[in-house]
């Protein structure tokens, strides 16, 4: 109760800093939180769905996402009890996961919440992106759902407390003794920035000795000139470069780097990058597959078609499998591929795998189904691959990666 009357505190303190109207929005956020407080602790989860998510989603879309970050943060969630079968168990890049289910960056941006996130039985965690100076992102508002779809479109723009502020902040969990949670740290780069290359650069130094993963996000659209570094040339000079500094980092020149990819590259798109990732000084460790979408041509509610940013959610599922498939039959699956993009049920999370993603991340389904959601989607990933007859989830891998190819 005293991390409950820590929330509390803050919450009130954020109403003095706004109008009345916006007090009544963040105090009503309150409000929630304790109805969701008293739901969660008389083991009451089925009202989740029925009662705090649709009452959360009064709320504006950032306000809401600040809230379950702050929930996360002062650990209000129940603990999940759930016991991962042993068909989820997996190495992941070295360290041993219960489960392949992870939360994607872009809501713990700043990792305040890792401990909350890790009680709601996520197998990792990805924080970020986080930017080498601190920086406020794209103006107000600048999140917005798609209800409708079940889908969000965010111009977040890399708002990040910066480097210095985040690595402490894992600095101080890495001390901790009861501490086990396997961290990605997705790496952005300065929207102002002249040197974006010496931003990632900054970024594996900064950031290698703390994690457990590293993340070169080249993929947001919500930074200008950002997925340019997605061609061919300017994509070398940057692997090379963050390669060079993973080498140079004592102790730590084995932490693993992930590149994270567009779902809207077109075939020679993904051929250049692949061919790029083949060479010995850009090498890889894994694909996280994928970002957000611009594109619009899938979505029902008309009235957002024309917010800019980045789609995520259902509308993006079928596109972000295809484009796992792809990847993985490019690579001729030596490579890992985190999927990404619309999981909200195990079945989805199947779909992932057998199309070529070991490791599969949600983030848009916590906004619409709540917390519960990672219990539900390993429960029924497990059932599922039981009734495919495999017997570890590492068995699905790509096992039926031809059926999500596009038409030829």
């Amino acid at each position: 109760m005293s991390q409950f009357k820590s929330f509390l505190k803050i919450m009130l303190q954020k109403t003095q800093k706004y109008s009345r109207l916006r007090s009544l929005g963040v105090v009503t956020a309150g409000a929630t939180a304790l109805c969701f407080g008293i739901t969660v602790y008389q083991n009451k989860d089925h009202l989740f769905r029925t009662f705090v998510m649709p009452a959360v989603r009064l709320l504006p879309a950032e306000t809401s996402h600040n809230l379950a970050v702050m929930a996360c943060k002062y650990r209000l969630y129940p603990v999940s009890d759930y016991m991962d079968d042993m068909n989820l168990h997996n190495s992941f890049f070295g360290r041993l996961v219960s489960n392949p289910i992870g939360i994607a960056a872009g809501f713990d941006k700043n990792g305040e919440a890792i401990c909350g996130l890790k009680d709601l039985g996520f197998g990792f965690i990805e924080i970020g992106s986080v930017t080498p100076l601190a920086q406020e992102g794209n103006p107000k508002p600048r999140v917005f759902r798609l209800i409708n779809d079940r889908a969000i479109i965010n111009r977040y723009g890399f708002n990040s407390d910066g480097h210095d502020v985040v690595a402490e902040r894992l600095h101080k969990l890495r001390e901790r003794e009861d501490f086990n949670a396997v961290i990605g740290v997705n790496l952005g780069r300065n929207r102002d920035t002249q040197t974006p290359i010496n931003d990632y650069v900054s970024g594996v130094k900064t950031f290698g000795p703390v994690a457990d993963y590293l993340v070169v996000n080249v993929s947001s659209p919500n930074t200008h000139g950002l997925r340019d570094l997605q061609s061919k040339a300017k994509l070398t000079e940057l692997l090379e470069a963050v390669n060079h500094a993973r080498a140079g980092l004592k102790n730590y020149e084995k932490v693993p780097i992930l590149l994270k990819l567009s779902p809207d590259l077109d075939l020679d798109d993904m051929k250049d990058i692949v061919e790029v990732i083949n060479k010995k000084s850009c090498r890889v460790d894994g694909l996280i597959v994928s970002n957000t979408t611009v594109a619009r041509d899938n979505i029902t509610d008309i009235q957002f078609v024309n917010e800019m940013g980045g789609l995520s959610g259902e509308p993006l599922r079928a596109r972000s499998t295809m484009l796992i498939a792809q990847m993985y039959e490019l690579t001729r699956g030596n490579i890992p591929i985190i999927g990404v993009g619309g999981i909200s049920s195990g079945q989805d999370a199947f779909e992932k795998i057998e199309a070529g993603a070991t490791f599969v991340q949600i983030y848009t389904a916590l906004a619409y189904e709540g917390p519960d959601v990672v219990e539900r989607i390993k429960e029924q990933l497990s059932a599922k691959l039981i009734e495919r007859g495999f017997s570890n989830v590492r068995a699905a891998v790509g096992s039926n990666y031809k059926q999500y190819l596009p038409s030829k």
